[in-house]
């Protein structure tokens, strides 16, 4: 049989009506009816009730369903399987803005030197949530991000990378203690640069400030922006402070040009992991950059450990 009558019933029940489903088929209404008579009359079953407003599928049409699914999911495997070996390497990569600025440089370059050969390499910046829903509709083969909530990453299989330390920086002209530890009412004198909702700094400096009973609008100002790059130069400037990955401003932070800062009651590290479908694992491309993402991290490590010794 061919697949197409089973995309016809999966997109019929997604939709409701047959209308809908040929509109987003490009066929027929006539030609959507025909295919599902054509299923229910070789299944010898009705798959779908037609007595209501909206199309929804009999107790022998969930069966099919369910299996049509697995099908058309396999079918698109073997497509995207076909059409790497027709191509040549290709690897789409995503991650968040964080990852990007402070790791990613490092990653490509080690991962170019070794796949000369890899014929189209894309990666783009999106926060959590957005990573998550392209690898599971394949717009990408794997994503790092940082997050706090593992629970979004059950689908997929997971490689756990380091943790990342969020923490408050400032200019010294602003003039903030050099303590182990600030109170939070010592910042909230300042304007405050904040990434968008959705971002997991966000979430977890809004989880933060509930915890010590004040509000992100208990800042003299806050600024959102999605632009790190801006929110850094601000600080520098003397312009505020912002809650960020120590890895983005670890240079800063070494020159002196910038303080870093953290505060009783706050959970100042979260979780970063690589991920992907389970299907792609053991896929010689996808490993190889994994492992140059471990690489990175613990040439990183090493850096970190000289420059602790040098400053001692």
């Amino acid at each position: 049989m061919e697949t197409r009558y089973l995309k016809t019933l999966v997109k019929a029940c997604e939709v409701g009506s047959f209308s809908r489903a040929a509109e987003e088929l490009h066929i027929t209404q006539s030609a959507a009816s025909q295919r599902i008579k054509f299923l229910e009359e070789s299944y010898e079953h009705q798959l779908l009730d037609r007595s209501g407003p909206v199309l929804v599928p009999t107790e022998a049409g969930k069966l099919v369903l369910a299996v049509a699914r697995e099908i058309l999911l396999k079918e698109k495997e073997l497509t995207e399987g076909l059409k790497r070996f027709k191509e040549g390497k290709r690897l789409s990569i995503c991650c968040t803005p964080t990852f990007g600025m402070a790791h990613l440089p490092g990653v490509l370059n080690d991962f170019v030197l070794q796949n000369s050969d890899v014929s189209d390499l894309k990666f783009i910046f999106k926060q959590p949530a957005e990573a998550v829903k392209g690898v599971l509709e394949r717009e990408y083969d794997l994503a790092v991000i940082e997050h706090c909530n593992r629970d979004l990453l059950d689908p997929f299989k997971i490689h756990d990378l380091p943790e990342d330390e969020l923490i408050f920086i400032s200019a010294p002209s602003l003039g903030l203690e050099d303590t182990d530890k600030l109170n939070i009412r010592q910042l909230l004198g300042h304007r405050i640069y904040a990434r968008r909702d959705g971002c997991s700094s966000k979430n977890l400096l809004m989880q933060n400030l509930a915890a010590v009973g004040v509000d992100i609008n208990d800042f003299k100002n806050v600024v959102i922006s999605d632009d790190l790059r801006l929110s850094i130069e601000s600080v520098l400037g003397g312009g505020g402070v912002s809650f960020i990955s120590r890895s983005l401003v670890a240079g800063y932070l070494l020159e002196g040009r910038l303080k870093a800062h953290t505060v009783e009651g706050f959970q100042h590290v979260r979780d970063r992991a690589v991920f992907y479908e389970p299907v792609r694992e053991g896929d010689p491309l996808l490993s190889n950059f994994i492992e140059c993402i471990f690489s990175v991290f613990q040439k990183g490590e090493g850096r970190r450990r000289t420059d602790i010794q040098n400053i001692a």
